[in-house]
């Protein structure tokens, strides 16, 4: 069965894309713990991140700092965070959170909600800086 993150690289169902090669895709969380929260996915679906090869992993990580780089540059954060947590969805993801503070990568607090125009206007600024 293919996860929600593979329906979206076949363009199943939509996400507020901010970045894409033919191995990655980076897009907004639908329900983000901070203001501009990315995931990046390879687009080979693996449930568990160290299941995929040494090669992939590297590239997974590479894609994540060059999308994180561009956020440092729209985003008004102290950094961003990274985290792999793995549980929420069986395909392999990268957390990217913009921080101020340690409190702001905790994925317990309660999903922020943004509107279908700030979320085009948030990936929108971030694409702009890639």
């Amino acid at each position: 069965m293919s996860s929600i993150f593979s329906k979206i690289v076949r363009g199943d169902l939509p996400a507020f894309k901010v970045a894409e090669d033919e191995k990655h895709l980076a897009f907004l969380d639908v329900f983000p713990i901070s203001y501009g929260h990315v995931l990046v996915i390879p687009k080979k679906e693996t449930d568990y991140i160290f299941d995929i090869n040494t090669e992939e992993y590297l590239e997974l990580f590479r894609f994540a700092k060059y999308v994180a780089k561009a956020m440092d540059k729209v985003i008004s954060c102290s950094r961003i965070g990274i985290a792999v947590v793995g549980l929420e969805v069986p395909h392999t993801h990268i957390h990217l959170v913009p921080l101020n503070n340690i409190e702001d990568i905790n994925f317990t607090r309660p999903k922020l909600k943004f509107s279908e125009m700030e979320m085009q206007d948030i990936a929108q600024r971030i694409r702009t800086a890639i």
